[in-house]
Protein backbone atom coordinates (compact mmCIF):
# COMPACT_ATOMS: atom_id res chain seq x y z
CA UNK A 1 0.00 0.00 0.00
CA UNK A 2 1.59 3.11 -1.47
CA UNK A 3 1.69 6.74 -0.54
CA UNK A 4 0.84 8.54 -3.99
CA UNK A 5 -0.10 11.75 -3.30
CA UNK A 6 -0.87 13.15 -6.91
CA UNK A 7 -3.96 14.60 -6.83
CA UNK A 8 -4.97 18.20 -4.79
CA UNK A 9 -8.25 17.38 -3.81
CA UNK A 10 -8.84 20.81 -2.75
CA UNK A 11 -8.29 22.32 -5.78
CA UNK A 12 -11.14 24.71 -7.80
CA UNK A 13 -9.41 23.40 -10.86
CA UNK A 14 -9.56 19.37 -9.87
CA UNK A 15 -11.29 16.80 -12.96
CA UNK A 16 -10.53 13.97 -10.47
CA UNK A 17 -13.03 13.88 -8.16
CA UNK A 18 -14.79 11.78 -10.86
CA UNK A 19 -17.94 9.24 -10.49
CA UNK A 20 -16.88 5.97 -12.15
CA UNK A 21 -19.65 5.05 -12.81
CA UNK A 22 -21.27 7.27 -14.51
CA UNK A 23 -18.28 8.48 -16.83
CA UNK A 24 -18.17 7.30 -20.29
CA UNK A 25 -15.49 5.84 -20.98
CA UNK A 26 -16.86 4.10 -24.38
CA UNK A 27 -17.97 7.50 -25.83
CA UNK A 28 -14.25 9.18 -25.32
CA UNK A 29 -13.30 5.80 -27.13
CA UNK A 30 -15.43 6.42 -30.08
CA UNK A 31 -14.62 9.83 -30.67
CA UNK A 32 -10.81 9.27 -30.76
CA UNK A 33 -9.18 10.56 -34.36
CA UNK A 34 -5.83 8.18 -34.49
CA UNK A 35 -4.66 5.54 -36.94
CA UNK A 36 -3.97 2.64 -34.57
CA UNK A 37 -4.83 -0.93 -35.38
CA UNK A 38 -6.17 -0.99 -32.00
CA UNK A 39 -6.65 1.13 -29.34
CA UNK A 40 -7.48 0.15 -25.48
CA UNK A 41 -8.15 2.90 -22.40
CA UNK A 42 -8.12 2.10 -18.79
CA UNK A 43 -9.12 4.29 -16.22
CA UNK A 44 -8.03 4.24 -12.52
CA UNK A 45 -9.41 6.17 -9.45
CA UNK A 46 -7.73 4.93 -6.37
CA UNK A 47 -7.63 6.31 -3.03
CA UNK A 48 -4.99 5.47 -0.22
CA UNK A 49 -5.80 5.62 3.62
CA UNK A 50 -3.17 4.87 6.49
CA UNK A 51 -3.07 4.97 10.36
CA UNK A 52 0.09 4.60 11.76
CA UNK A 53 0.69 4.46 16.03
CA UNK A 54 4.33 4.08 17.36
CA UNK A 55 4.99 3.76 20.48
CA UNK A 56 1.31 5.44 21.64
CA UNK A 57 2.00 8.61 19.34
CA UNK A 58 0.24 9.05 15.65
CA UNK A 59 2.60 9.04 12.59
CA UNK A 60 0.57 9.00 9.82
CA UNK A 61 -3.41 9.97 9.42
CA UNK A 62 -3.58 10.48 6.18
CA UNK A 63 -5.86 9.91 2.56
CA UNK A 64 -4.24 10.62 -0.70
CA UNK A 65 -5.97 9.86 -4.04
CA UNK A 66 -4.51 9.19 -7.56
CA UNK A 67 -6.66 9.42 -10.63
CA UNK A 68 -5.62 9.08 -14.40
CA UNK A 69 -6.50 7.34 -18.13
CA UNK A 70 -3.92 5.09 -19.45
CA UNK A 71 -3.99 5.02 -23.52
CA UNK A 72 -2.77 2.09 -25.49
CA UNK A 73 -2.13 1.88 -29.37
CA UNK A 74 -0.87 -0.87 -31.56
CA UNK A 75 0.25 0.51 -34.92
CA UNK A 76 3.12 -1.00 -37.32
CA UNK A 77 2.66 -4.07 -34.96
CA UNK A 78 3.76 -2.50 -31.47
CA UNK A 79 2.28 -1.21 -29.26
CA UNK A 80 2.98 2.03 -27.44
CA UNK A 81 1.44 3.47 -24.18
CA UNK A 82 0.46 7.33 -22.96
CA UNK A 83 -1.34 8.64 -19.80
CA UNK A 84 -2.81 11.54 -18.66
CA UNK A 85 -3.87 13.04 -15.44
CA UNK A 86 -6.57 15.21 -17.42
CA UNK A 87 -9.58 13.46 -17.42
CA UNK A 88 -10.64 15.44 -20.40
CA UNK A 89 -11.53 14.62 -24.53
CA UNK A 90 -8.74 16.82 -25.90
CA UNK A 91 -6.16 15.44 -23.17
CA UNK A 92 -6.79 12.00 -24.16
CA UNK A 93 -6.74 12.67 -27.94
CA UNK A 94 -3.33 14.61 -27.32
CA UNK A 95 -2.22 11.33 -25.18
CA UNK A 96 -3.24 9.05 -27.88
CA UNK A 97 -1.61 10.95 -31.02
CA UNK A 98 1.65 10.68 -28.79
CA UNK A 99 0.97 7.32 -28.74
CA UNK A 100 0.94 6.44 -32.11
CA UNK A 101 4.15 7.98 -32.66
CA UNK A 102 5.75 6.26 -30.10
CA UNK A 103 4.74 3.38 -31.63
CA UNK A 104 6.01 3.67 -35.16
CA UNK A 105 9.41 4.76 -33.83
CA UNK A 106 9.69 1.84 -31.89
CA UNK A 107 8.76 -0.62 -35.01
CA UNK A 108 11.96 0.49 -36.72
CA UNK A 109 13.07 -1.58 -33.68
CA UNK A 110 10.86 -4.03 -32.98
CA UNK A 111 11.55 -7.66 -31.87
CA UNK A 112 7.99 -8.98 -32.44
CA UNK A 113 5.35 -7.99 -34.42
CA UNK A 114 1.89 -7.92 -32.53
CA UNK A 115 -1.87 -8.19 -33.31
CA UNK A 116 -4.79 -7.12 -31.68
CA UNK A 117 -4.36 -10.80 -30.90
CA UNK A 118 -2.34 -9.69 -28.14
CA UNK A 119 -5.47 -7.91 -26.18
CA UNK A 120 -8.65 -10.62 -26.31
CA UNK A 121 -11.71 -8.66 -26.19
CA UNK A 122 -14.16 -9.51 -23.21
CA UNK A 123 -16.77 -7.87 -20.85
CA UNK A 124 -17.33 -8.35 -17.48
CA UNK A 125 -17.50 -7.06 -13.73
CA UNK A 126 -15.55 -7.88 -10.53
CA UNK A 127 -16.12 -6.37 -7.21
CA UNK A 128 -13.77 -7.47 -4.30
CA UNK A 129 -15.94 -9.34 -1.42
CA UNK A 130 -16.73 -7.53 2.27
CA UNK A 131 -19.03 -7.10 5.05
CA UNK A 132 -17.64 -3.58 5.80
CA UNK A 133 -16.63 -0.66 4.00
CA UNK A 134 -14.22 1.90 5.30
CA UNK A 135 -16.99 4.61 6.13
CA UNK A 136 -18.51 1.80 8.38
CA UNK A 137 -15.67 2.26 10.79
CA UNK A 138 -14.63 6.00 11.70
CA UNK A 139 -11.09 6.93 11.25
CA UNK A 140 -11.22 7.58 15.14
CA UNK A 141 -11.97 4.22 16.00
CA UNK A 142 -9.39 2.83 13.95
CA UNK A 143 -6.90 4.97 15.99
CA UNK A 144 -8.20 3.95 18.92
CA UNK A 145 -7.48 -0.19 18.60
CA UNK A 146 -3.98 0.97 17.00
CA UNK A 147 -2.87 2.53 20.09
CA UNK A 148 -4.78 -0.41 22.14
CA UNK A 149 -2.36 -2.73 19.70
CA UNK A 150 0.66 -0.52 20.99
CA UNK A 151 -0.70 -1.30 24.69
CA UNK A 152 -1.00 -5.30 23.88
CA UNK A 153 2.12 -5.15 22.08
CA UNK A 154 4.15 -3.28 24.99
CA UNK A 155 4.10 -6.85 27.75
CA UNK A 156 7.52 -6.03 29.24
CA UNK A 157 9.90 -2.92 29.91
CA UNK A 158 12.47 -5.11 27.60
CA UNK A 159 10.03 -3.77 24.27
CA UNK A 160 11.13 -0.70 23.51
CA UNK A 161 9.68 0.05 20.61
CA UNK A 162 6.02 -1.09 19.21
CA UNK A 163 4.29 -0.34 16.08
CA UNK A 164 0.58 -0.53 14.62
CA UNK A 165 -0.55 0.18 11.23
CA UNK A 166 -3.78 -0.38 9.14
CA UNK A 167 -3.70 0.52 5.50
CA UNK A 168 -6.84 0.59 3.27
CA UNK A 169 -6.89 0.88 -0.16
CA UNK A 170 -10.07 1.43 -2.43
CA UNK A 171 -9.62 1.06 -6.41
CA UNK A 172 -11.93 1.18 -9.26
CA UNK A 173 -11.00 0.62 -13.15
CA UNK A 174 -12.49 0.87 -16.21
CA UNK A 175 -11.42 -0.43 -19.33
CA UNK A 176 -12.49 -0.25 -22.66
CA UNK A 177 -11.13 -1.53 -26.28
CA UNK A 178 -11.87 -0.68 -29.82
CA UNK A 179 -12.30 -5.01 -30.53
CA UNK A 180 -15.17 -5.02 -27.86
CA UNK A 181 -13.21 -5.20 -24.36
CA UNK A 182 -15.97 -3.51 -21.10
CA UNK A 183 -14.42 -4.09 -17.93
CA UNK A 184 -15.03 -2.75 -14.82
CA UNK A 185 -13.22 -4.02 -11.53
CA UNK A 186 -13.59 -2.48 -7.79
CA UNK A 187 -11.05 -3.40 -5.05
CA UNK A 188 -10.84 -3.18 -1.41
CA UNK A 189 -7.67 -3.94 0.43
CA UNK A 190 -6.98 -3.86 3.54
CA UNK A 191 -4.11 -4.40 5.52
CA UNK A 192 -2.44 -4.50 9.23
CA UNK A 193 0.91 -4.39 10.38
CA UNK A 194 2.18 -4.70 13.84
CA UNK A 195 5.96 -4.79 15.48
CA UNK A 196 7.78 -5.29 18.52
CA UNK A 197 11.27 -4.66 19.12
CA UNK A 198 12.79 -5.68 22.59
CA UNK A 199 16.32 -5.03 23.69
CA UNK A 200 18.63 -6.60 26.93
CA UNK A 201 21.92 -4.73 27.18
CA UNK A 202 23.33 -5.42 23.27
CA UNK A 203 20.52 -8.13 22.20
CA UNK A 204 17.95 -6.80 20.36
CA UNK A 205 15.13 -8.91 18.70
CA UNK A 206 12.21 -7.86 16.71
CA UNK A 207 8.97 -10.03 15.86
CA UNK A 208 6.36 -8.91 13.10
CA UNK A 209 3.14 -9.64 11.58
CA UNK A 210 3.24 -7.56 8.30
CA UNK A 211 2.09 -9.90 5.32
CA UNK A 212 -1.84 -10.12 6.50
CA UNK A 213 -3.02 -8.23 3.51
CA UNK A 214 -6.48 -9.07 1.76
CA UNK A 215 -8.85 -8.05 -0.11
CA UNK A 216 -11.81 -8.23 2.31
CA UNK A 217 -13.75 -5.71 4.19
CA UNK A 218 -13.13 -3.19 7.09
CA UNK A 219 -14.20 -6.34 8.92
CA UNK A 220 -10.71 -7.67 9.26
CA UNK A 221 -10.22 -4.77 12.13
CA UNK A 222 -11.39 -7.50 14.79
CA UNK A 223 -10.40 -5.72 18.44
CA UNK A 224 -10.42 -9.18 20.08
CA UNK A 225 -8.28 -10.75 17.37
CA UNK A 226 -5.91 -7.83 17.04
CA UNK A 227 -5.15 -7.50 21.15
CA UNK A 228 -4.53 -11.31 21.17
CA UNK A 229 -2.33 -11.28 18.33
CA UNK A 230 -0.13 -8.17 19.40
CA UNK A 231 0.04 -9.99 23.05
CA UNK A 232 1.79 -13.06 21.19
CA UNK A 233 4.11 -10.64 19.89
CA UNK A 234 5.73 -9.01 22.05
CA UNK A 235 5.90 -12.15 24.47
CA UNK A 236 7.84 -13.59 21.47
CA UNK A 237 10.15 -10.29 20.87
CA UNK A 238 11.43 -10.71 24.84
CA UNK A 239 11.36 -14.41 24.48
CA UNK A 240 13.98 -14.38 21.63
CA UNK A 241 16.09 -12.47 23.77
CA UNK A 242 16.88 -15.57 26.29
CA UNK A 243 16.61 -17.66 23.43
CA UNK A 244 19.78 -20.11 22.25
CA UNK A 245 21.17 -19.25 18.71
CA UNK A 246 20.13 -21.24 15.78
CA UNK A 247 22.58 -24.12 14.98
CA UNK A 248 24.61 -24.93 12.47
CA UNK A 249 24.17 -27.96 10.86
CA UNK A 250 22.18 -29.95 7.77
CA UNK A 251 19.09 -30.99 8.63
CA UNK A 252 15.53 -31.12 8.13
CA UNK A 253 13.39 -27.82 7.76
CA UNK A 254 9.80 -26.69 8.56
CA UNK A 255 8.77 -23.93 6.65
CA UNK A 256 5.41 -22.32 8.23
CA UNK A 257 2.95 -20.40 6.21
CA UNK A 258 4.24 -16.95 6.19
CA UNK A 259 7.69 -17.59 5.65
CA UNK A 260 6.67 -19.97 2.40
CA UNK A 261 5.22 -16.73 1.42
CA UNK A 262 8.34 -15.06 0.45
CA UNK A 263 9.85 -18.56 -0.72
CA UNK A 264 7.36 -19.28 -2.98
CA UNK A 265 7.50 -15.14 -4.55
CA UNK A 266 11.22 -15.61 -4.65
CA UNK A 267 12.08 -18.67 -5.89
CA UNK A 268 9.33 -19.30 -7.71
CA UNK A 269 7.23 -16.35 -8.53
CA UNK A 270 10.01 -14.16 -10.27
CA UNK A 271 11.50 -16.82 -11.69
CA UNK A 272 8.73 -17.98 -14.12
CA UNK A 273 7.90 -14.74 -14.66
CA UNK A 274 8.07 -15.19 -18.83
CA UNK A 275 8.76 -11.37 -19.77
CA UNK A 276 12.00 -11.81 -17.30
CA UNK A 277 13.12 -15.67 -18.99
CA UNK A 278 12.84 -13.59 -22.04
CA UNK A 279 15.28 -11.05 -20.87
CA UNK A 280 13.07 -7.94 -20.73
CA UNK A 281 14.01 -7.32 -17.41
CA UNK A 282 17.65 -8.26 -17.28
CA UNK A 283 19.04 -5.36 -17.24
CA UNK A 284 17.40 -3.90 -13.97
CA UNK A 285 16.13 -7.08 -11.93
CA UNK A 286 17.81 -9.99 -12.98
CA UNK A 287 17.11 -12.94 -14.94
CA UNK A 288 16.20 -16.48 -14.36
CA UNK A 289 17.78 -19.90 -14.78
CA UNK A 290 14.43 -21.61 -15.92
CA UNK A 291 15.07 -21.57 -19.99
CA UNK A 292 11.77 -21.70 -22.45
CA UNK A 293 12.61 -25.33 -22.97
CA UNK A 294 12.04 -26.35 -19.34
CA UNK A 295 8.13 -25.71 -19.59
CA UNK A 296 6.69 -29.00 -19.83
CA UNK A 297 10.23 -31.04 -19.01
CA UNK A 298 11.98 -29.71 -15.56
CA UNK A 299 11.22 -31.64 -12.53
CA UNK A 300 11.35 -28.41 -10.55
CA UNK A 301 10.27 -29.99 -7.19
CA UNK A 302 9.35 -33.13 -5.74
CA UNK A 303 5.99 -34.83 -6.84
CA UNK A 304 4.57 -32.90 -3.43
CA UNK A 305 4.83 -29.49 -5.11
CA UNK A 306 1.13 -28.12 -6.85
CA UNK A 307 1.63 -24.67 -7.36
CA UNK A 308 -1.32 -22.10 -8.51
CA UNK A 309 -2.03 -19.20 -10.25
CA UNK A 310 -5.40 -18.47 -8.47
CA UNK A 311 -7.00 -15.36 -8.65
CA UNK A 312 -10.72 -16.97 -7.76
CA UNK A 313 -9.92 -17.03 -3.81
CA UNK A 314 -12.15 -14.44 -2.88
CA UNK A 315 -9.92 -12.22 -0.04
CA UNK A 316 -6.54 -12.89 -1.37
CA UNK A 317 -4.68 -10.33 -2.20
CA UNK A 318 -4.02 -10.17 -5.83
CA UNK A 319 -7.66 -12.02 -7.14
CA UNK A 320 -9.28 -10.44 -10.31
CA UNK A 321 -11.62 -10.93 -12.58
CA UNK A 322 -9.70 -9.60 -15.81
CA UNK A 323 -6.13 -8.57 -16.21
CA UNK A 324 -5.02 -5.37 -17.36
CA UNK A 325 -4.89 -6.65 -21.37
CA UNK A 326 -8.26 -7.95 -21.08
CA UNK A 327 -7.67 -11.34 -20.49
CA UNK A 328 -10.21 -13.25 -18.46
CA UNK A 329 -8.40 -14.97 -15.04
CA UNK A 330 -8.82 -18.23 -14.62
CA UNK A 331 -6.99 -20.89 -12.23
CA UNK A 332 -4.33 -22.68 -13.63
CA UNK A 333 -1.40 -24.96 -12.68
CA UNK A 334 1.77 -23.51 -12.83
CA UNK A 335 3.77 -26.91 -11.72
CA UNK A 336 1.91 -29.80 -11.10
CA UNK A 337 3.43 -33.00 -8.91
CA UNK A 338 6.73 -31.21 -9.31
CA UNK A 339 6.77 -30.74 -13.07
CA UNK A 340 6.96 -27.16 -13.99
CA UNK A 341 3.95 -26.90 -16.74
CA UNK A 342 3.17 -23.38 -17.40
CA UNK A 343 4.51 -19.81 -16.87
CA UNK A 344 3.79 -15.95 -15.61
CA UNK A 345 3.07 -14.66 -18.67
CA UNK A 346 0.40 -12.37 -20.32
CA UNK A 347 -0.99 -12.76 -23.67
CA UNK A 348 1.89 -11.15 -25.52
CA UNK A 349 4.47 -13.01 -23.57
CA UNK A 350 2.33 -16.54 -24.45
CA UNK A 351 2.42 -15.26 -27.91
CA UNK A 352 6.11 -14.49 -27.80
CA UNK A 353 7.73 -17.04 -26.21
CA UNK A 354 5.00 -20.12 -27.44
CA UNK A 355 4.77 -21.19 -23.58
CA UNK A 356 1.17 -21.28 -22.05
CA UNK A 357 0.80 -19.06 -19.51
CA UNK A 358 -2.28 -17.18 -17.33
CA UNK A 359 -3.80 -13.58 -16.98
CA UNK A 360 -1.56 -11.86 -15.53
CA UNK A 361 -0.30 -8.63 -17.72
CA UNK A 362 -0.92 -6.14 -14.34
CA UNK A 363 -0.41 -2.46 -14.03
CA UNK A 364 0.34 -0.50 -10.81
CA UNK A 365 -0.97 2.18 -11.49
CA UNK A 366 -2.69 4.32 -14.27
CA UNK A 367 0.89 6.01 -15.71
CA UNK A 368 2.32 1.98 -15.75
CA UNK A 369 2.06 0.07 -18.50
CA UNK A 370 0.74 -3.41 -17.65
CA UNK A 371 4.00 -5.78 -17.63
CA UNK A 372 3.99 -10.18 -16.39
CA UNK A 373 3.44 -10.17 -12.86
CA UNK A 374 2.47 -12.70 -10.44
CA UNK A 375 -0.19 -12.05 -8.70
CA UNK A 376 -1.66 -15.13 -6.36
CA UNK A 377 0.57 -17.94 -6.26
CA UNK A 378 0.14 -20.54 -4.10
CA UNK A 379 1.22 -24.15 -2.73
CA UNK A 380 -1.67 -26.28 -2.66
CA UNK A 381 -2.49 -27.90 0.60
CA UNK A 382 -1.41 -31.28 0.97
CA UNK A 383 -2.51 -34.16 3.55
CA UNK A 384 -0.42 -34.16 6.57
CA UNK A 385 -1.55 -32.36 9.35
CA UNK A 386 1.08 -30.36 12.00
CA UNK A 387 1.48 -32.50 14.34
CA UNK A 388 2.32 -35.56 11.76
CA UNK A 389 5.26 -33.20 9.92
CA UNK A 390 6.75 -32.47 13.41
CA UNK A 391 6.62 -35.84 14.47
CA UNK A 392 8.23 -36.98 11.49
CA UNK A 393 11.64 -35.07 11.91
CA UNK A 394 14.34 -36.60 13.94
CA UNK A 395 16.49 -33.27 14.48
CA UNK A 396 15.55 -30.09 12.35
CA UNK A 397 14.16 -26.57 12.79
CA UNK A 398 10.89 -25.02 12.84
CA UNK A 399 10.61 -21.27 11.20
CA UNK A 400 8.36 -18.58 10.70
CA UNK A 401 8.35 -14.94 9.58
CA UNK A 402 10.75 -13.73 7.10
CA UNK A 403 13.26 -11.15 8.55
CA UNK A 404 16.37 -10.92 5.72
CA UNK A 405 16.54 -12.56 2.29
CA UNK A 406 18.92 -12.55 -0.76
CA UNK A 407 19.00 -14.17 -4.51
CA UNK A 408 21.40 -14.01 -6.86
CA UNK A 409 20.36 -12.32 -10.38
CA UNK A 410 18.91 -16.00 -11.87
CA UNK A 411 16.68 -16.38 -8.50
CA UNK A 412 18.32 -19.96 -8.07
CA UNK A 413 21.16 -19.39 -5.10
CA UNK A 414 19.34 -17.89 -1.88
CA UNK A 415 19.87 -17.20 1.66
CA UNK A 416 16.33 -16.38 3.77
CA UNK A 417 16.72 -15.15 7.65
CA UNK A 418 13.62 -15.51 10.17
CA UNK A 419 12.94 -14.13 13.25
CA UNK A 420 11.66 -16.88 15.08
CA UNK A 421 12.67 -20.69 15.31
CA UNK A 422 11.92 -23.83 17.31
CA UNK A 423 14.49 -26.74 17.24
CA UNK A 424 12.55 -29.86 16.85
CA UNK A 425 13.75 -33.05 18.39
CA UNK A 426 12.59 -36.46 18.08
CA UNK A 427 9.51 -35.33 16.80
CA UNK A 428 8.67 -32.51 19.15
CA UNK A 429 9.20 -29.12 18.92
CA UNK A 430 11.81 -28.01 22.18
CA UNK A 431 13.85 -24.84 22.40
CA UNK A 432 13.15 -21.47 21.08
CA UNK A 433 15.82 -20.10 18.36
CA UNK A 434 17.06 -16.61 17.67
CA UNK A 435 18.75 -15.55 14.61
CA UNK A 436 17.63 -19.07 12.19
CA UNK A 437 18.78 -18.97 8.65
CA UNK A 438 18.37 -21.38 5.50
CA UNK A 439 20.41 -21.17 2.27
CA UNK A 440 19.96 -23.76 -0.67
CA UNK A 441 19.29 -23.93 -4.31
CA UNK A 442 15.49 -23.28 -5.65
CA UNK A 443 15.41 -26.77 -8.01
CA UNK A 444 16.78 -29.25 -5.31
CA UNK A 445 15.32 -27.07 -2.33
CA UNK A 446 12.13 -27.81 -4.18
CA UNK A 447 12.96 -31.47 -4.70
CA UNK A 448 13.54 -31.99 -1.18
CA UNK A 449 9.69 -31.40 -0.37
CA UNK A 450 8.72 -34.17 1.59
CA UNK A 451 5.72 -33.47 3.70
CA UNK A 452 2.71 -30.73 2.64
CA UNK A 453 0.63 -29.35 5.26
CA UNK A 454 -3.38 -29.59 4.75
CA UNK A 455 -5.76 -27.13 4.81
CA UNK A 456 -5.74 -26.85 8.79
CA UNK A 457 -1.81 -25.11 8.22
CA UNK A 458 -2.86 -23.52 5.11
CA UNK A 459 -3.16 -19.69 5.54
CA UNK A 460 -3.15 -16.71 2.85
CA UNK A 461 -0.81 -13.71 2.96
CA UNK A 462 -0.27 -10.72 0.71
CA UNK A 463 2.43 -7.90 -0.27
CA UNK A 464 1.75 -4.48 -1.43
CA UNK A 465 5.89 -4.03 -2.14
CA UNK A 466 6.69 -6.65 -5.00
CA UNK A 467 9.19 -3.85 -7.41
CA UNK A 468 9.86 -4.79 -10.94
CA UNK A 469 9.96 -3.22 -14.40
CA UNK A 470 11.49 0.34 -15.59
CA UNK A 471 9.84 2.81 -14.41
CA UNK A 472 9.35 1.29 -11.48
CA UNK A 473 5.72 -1.10 -10.38
CA UNK A 474 5.17 -1.65 -7.22
CA UNK A 475 1.71 -3.75 -7.06
CA UNK A 476 0.41 -6.11 -4.87
CA UNK A 477 0.45 -9.65 -4.52
CA UNK A 478 -1.29 -12.82 -2.89
CA UNK A 479 0.52 -15.82 -1.42
CA UNK A 480 -0.93 -19.09 0.69
CA UNK A 481 0.32 -21.91 1.36
CA UNK A 482 0.51 -24.79 4.34
CA UNK A 483 3.12 -25.72 6.43
CA UNK A 484 5.87 -27.26 4.45
CA UNK A 485 8.85 -29.72 5.40
CA UNK A 486 12.38 -29.80 3.54
CA UNK A 487 14.95 -32.65 3.93
CA UNK A 488 18.74 -32.02 4.57
CA UNK A 489 18.50 -28.05 4.49
CA UNK A 490 21.37 -26.30 5.06
CA UNK A 491 20.94 -24.01 8.33
CA UNK A 492 23.07 -22.10 10.33
CA UNK A 493 22.74 -19.05 13.22
CA UNK A 494 24.53 -15.65 13.91
CA UNK A 495 22.93 -12.35 14.93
Amino acid sequence: MRHHPLINLNSQKNKYTINMKNFNLKSILNKLDVKADWVGLRLLKESTTWRVIRDGNPQANTRHTSCGVMVEVLCNGQFAYFATPSITMESIQSAAERACKYAHAASRYSVHSFTSESRPANSGNYSSPYKMLQNDISPGRINEMMLKANDALKVSDKIVSVHAATGVVESSSHFVSSNGSDINQDFLYVGTSFSATSQDGNVIQKRTEEDKNQQVGMELLDENSIIEKCNTIGSQAVELLDADECPTEKMDLVLDSDQMMLQIHESIGHALEIDRILGDERNYAGWSFVNLDDFGTLQYGSNLLNVTFDPTISNEFASYGYDDGGMKADKEFIIKDGLLVRGLGGKESQIRSKVPGVANFRSSDWNRAPIDRMANLNVEPGSSTFDDIISSVERGVFMQTNRSWSIDDYRNKFQFGCEYAKLIENGKLTKTLKNPNYRAISTPFWNSLSMVGNNDTFDVYGTPYCGKGEPNQSIRVGHASPVCKFNDIEIFGGA
